[in-house]
């Protein structure tokens, strides 16, 4: 009896068979779709941010620049109610200068005494100095370094213009009569007259000639930026 062959491997297990892969799916790609009216709305919602933006960039500003030009002007109220009440002493104090010095030109003997052997003795007329008090005007000067001019209407800046030039004249009187004093002619004896005569003039120029109109000047001002 023939024996049957068994094929080569048919002892042999049967390798696994490979376990199939998944299939990847592709997911649907979604694209978005835009149209022309949608961006134009974009484009107006970023303009209308920018010009926004802007806006209140400048009311902020200007809401600053209010504040600021207030502080100002309260400061420079402020220092001219200060130079109103030193303008008002002082020339009290010039009047009796003017009142020392017609006492001497009506009386020889006494404007003897006012110039002896080339000396001035100017403290029997001029008794505190030419200027009493200060007239400061620091609050003005930093009005306008922060430009001031461009900030208020132009009645406020001429008003307060004027005041602060006729307080640097009413101090110049100071310096003329220096010019005076201290010319060798005035301490002659025989210029005594002439001397007091320049002296008086002085005062009457550049000080209380100035006065009156200065301090109404002051008040308006005072008033004026009272209510800014």
């Amino acid at each position: 009896m023939e024996e049957q062959k068994l094929p080569e491997n048919a002892g042999a297990a049967a390798p696994p068979s490979a376990s199939p892969q998944p299939e990847k799916k592709h997911l649907p790609e979604v694209v978005a779709v835009r149209n022309v009216k949608e961006y134009i709305g974009e484009s107006l919602l970023i303009v209308f941010s920018v010009v926004l933006a802007l806006i209140l960039t400048e009311v902020i500003n200007r809401f600053n620049e209010r504040k600021e030009t207030g502080e100002l002007l309260k400061d420079v109220r402020a220092e001219l109610i200060h130079n109103k009440k030193e303008v008002e002493d002082q020339y009290q104090y010039h009047l009796s200068i003017l009142q020392n010095i017609d006492s001497a030109l009506s009386h020889p003997e006494f404007a003897k005494q006012i110039i002896t052997n080339g000396d001035i003795n100017l403290e029997l007329i001029i008794p505190h100095g030419v200027l009493k008090g200060e007239l400061p005007e620091v609050a003005w000067e930093v009005a306008k370094s922060h430009n001031i001019a461009s900030r208020t209407d132009i009645y406020t800046l001429a008003l307060l213009t004027n005041i602060y030039h006729d307080q640097e004249r009413i101090i110049k009187v100071e310096d003329e009569l220096g010019r005076v004093l201290l010319s060798p002619d005035s301490r002659k004896t025989e210029n005594m007259r002439i001397t007091l005569i320049l002296i008086r003039d002085n005062f009457k120029a550049w000080a209380t000639g100035r006065v009156p109109g200065l301090l109404r000047k002051y008040q308006e001002a005072i008033d004026h930026l009272g209510t800014e």
